[in-house]
Formats: C-alpha cells, structure tokens, sequence
C-alpha cells in the first residue's frame, strides 16, 4: 500500500534520539530549549514553545490570547477538529468562515462579509484561526488587515505549512499573527513522533504559554508571588496543563529540522510532476497555489469535477483497493456530530461542502518514485473516465 503519506527518519535521526536515551535527560532537558531557538530561528521569529501536539499548542495559544466563556472563534470548516476543538476548549463558542474552492483555505472575501455583518449584530471574533490547508499560507496580509479593522486576534494555523513561505517570507515569523502553530505529527514535514510548536513575536505570550504547558507552574523566582521557601520552591500560577515535550521528541524534530528545506523541496518537485501528469486532464483539477506562496505541500489534493458523494467514495475505495491509499481531506468540521448538536446545519459553508465532495489527497511523501506517481495517476483517470 502507497499511503497518503509518512516519515522520513534517516541515520541521523535515529543516532539523535539514542545519545539521549544514554543522557541523564528524558523529559525536560537542554534538547527542548534547543529545538525552540532553532525553529525560532528558521522563521525568524521571537520565541518558540514547543508542546505534546499541535491540539495542545493551539489550545495553550488560545488561552494566553485569554479566549474564555462568551468569547467567539472563528476558523476555517477545512480543517482537523482541533483548529475548532481549542476554542472549545476555552468555554468559547465557535464558527465558521468559507473557503476557496481552487486553494481549500479560507476566503478572504467571505471574511470581509461576516465580519460586516457581525459588526451590525455585534458579534465579532475575539480571535480567528486560519489553516494554512495543505501547506499554502492563507492571504495573511488581508487578514492581518481586517484583524485591526475589527480588532480580532489572529492565531495561523500552519499545521501543515513549517517551511512553506508567504511573500518570499517564511510561515511562522508572525508579521500578520499574533501566533502561529506547527505540527510534528509523522505525516507532517518534519517529525517529533508526536509534537507541535508555538511561535510568537511577544514575550509576555511566550512566557504565558510556558506557565501553561506545565500545570501553570514557575519556578522562576523573579515571577514569584509569594516568599520562597527554598531552593525547591514553585508556584502554581495559573490552572495549566502537561503539555511538555520531552527532549527525546526534541531530539527528532530537531534533527529532522536539518532536513527540512530539502523535503519542502522535494516535495514540491513531486507536486509538480502530478500537475504535469493532470495537465491534459479536464476532469482532475490540482488545487492552486498562489504566486505569493512556497507550498510546503503537506497534502497534494485534486479535485474531481462533477463528481457525486458515490462516485466520489468509489474512487476512492478502488484506489486503495489497488495498494493506492487515496484519502480525504476534510470533511467541513461543522458537519461532525459534535458540531451539529451545536447548531449547524448541513449548507452553512458551501464552499466547503463543495470542495469536500469532490477533492482526493493523492500520496505525496520524499520517498514517492516517478513510477509510483505514474501508476497513481493512471489509475485515478481510469477510474474518473470510467
């Protein structure tokens, strides 16, 4: 079976995370800190704090932008249930902009047109979380505008998206956001087994969701309340979470950080030859990537004209059938039963349903031969044209 996608763990990896399983550090130990300034580093960025997963980041994100009860979110229906999930998270209430049929992210004039109408009701965002789908950023620029126009929050989420650029800039600098989140899950760009980061500009978010990663707990005694009692002396500040990473995790994604730019590019040229391959196809369109962005390509998804729920999931079934592990991504988060017992209704974002109707993710990882890719699209048009 050729999945949709998976790691890429080399020698190096691996030698990174055995000398810490000789250290005297598992958990909380110098490889955290490391991998934070590196990946600062690489975005150009403040501050990075790096969590147990992207859900975690982006929750800790979310309460140091202080979302609590009677707070709106708003986020993109194109997404993994946790870019809506974190708000819930907080007590707040959640909602939905619409999408781009021809990029999956969320479009930015559909933005332009809740937010007028919110303004009347007087029901404006708190803070808005695009997805940067499939590795291409969001129109962050417009968005940064409205934010102050409407004075809303922004947290990207770039899951999808470490190593992808916007305006020749790389995602997670946080010019247009007040901050951004990664992931380092093994179907990402780059891997901590299980991971994700938070990068931010402003210290006083850093040093907020730090406290919250670990139980809401200092041992930094400049930011005591109360007179230590002693070297072993902590505060509880704040009701946080464990969330840490640990320097095993650290380990890996720091050194698969060094392999970075070179998967982003390989990436790309896998993504360009598919677009070769459906060039004559009119049938089979590839999503489309603004000239202002660097794709990290995460996800290579097409999308199946006129295509119906039956064909759709035939397809996709017969393709993995043939060893080919087709998927989806994703089904519009308010159409999840959760969702729904909050009041959505099928219809609410119809761009998105669109889109979900008739797009397929097609294997995309380093790894991933011509042949493969030959054989992958040979298939997926006999099967359209069949």
């Amino acid at each position: 079976m050729i999945p949709y996608g998976k790691q890429n763990i080399s020698q190096q990896d691996i030698d990174a995370v055995v000398d810490v399983l000789k250290s005297d550090w598992l958990t909380q130990g110098p490889k955290v800190p490391l991998f934070e300034s590196a990946v600062a580093q690489y975005c150009k960025s403040n501050y990075a704090v790096a969590t147990n997963s992207a859900t975690s980041a982006l929750h800790v994100a979310c309460m140091a932008l202080n979302v609590s009860e009677g707070d709106i979110v708003w986020t993109s229906p194109n997404s993994f249930v946790a870019s809506a999930n974190c708000a819930k998270y907080c007590g707040a209430s959640v909602d939905f902009v619409d999408i781009e049929l021809d990029t999956g992210n969320m479009c930015v004039a559909a933005l332009k047109r809740k937010l007028a109408e919110a303004a009347q009701q007087q029901c404006l965002p708190s803070v808005l979380i695009p997805v940067h789908f499939a590795g291409q950023s969001c129109d962050m620029k417009a968005i940064a505008q409205l934010a102050k126009q409407y004075n809303f929050k922004v947290i990207e989420d770039a899951s999808h998206a470490v190593g992808g650029k916007y305006n020749d800039k790389p995602v997670g600098n946080c010019e247009y956001s007040d901050i951004c989140i990664f992931s380092f899950h093994p179907v990402k760009i780059i891997t901590s087994a299980e991971g994700g980061m938070a990068i931010t500009n402003d210290e006083k978010l850093a040093a907020t969701m730090r406290q919250l990663r670990s139980h809401g707990v200092t041992s930094d005694e400049s930011l005591f309340t109360q007179t230590s009692h002693g070297p072993w002396y902590y505060e509880q500040q704040a009701l946080g979470y464990n969330y840490r990473m640990t320097d095993i995790h650290a380990a890996l994604g720091y050194s698969q950080l060094n392999s970075l730019g070179e998967f982003v590019r390989q990436r790309n040229v896998l993504a360009q030859r598919y677009d070769k391959l459906l060039s004559a196809s009119k049938k089979v369109i590839p999503l489309e990537v603004h000239n202002s962005c660097y794709s990290a390509y995460h996800l290579y998804v097409v999308k199946v004209l006129d295509c119906n729920p039956t064909k759709h999931r035939n397809v996709v079934n017969k393709l993995r059938a043939l060893g080919i592990y087709a998927h989806v991504h994703y089904i519009p988060i308010y159409l999840q039963p959760y969702y729904q017992q909050q009041g959505f209704k099928p219809g609410y974002c119809p761009n998105a349903e669109q889109y979900y109707h008739s797009a397929i993710t097609l294997p995309l990882f380093p790894e991933l031969s011509e042949e493969q890719q030959q054989d992958i699209v040979d298939n997926l048009l006999a099967l359209i044209n069949d």
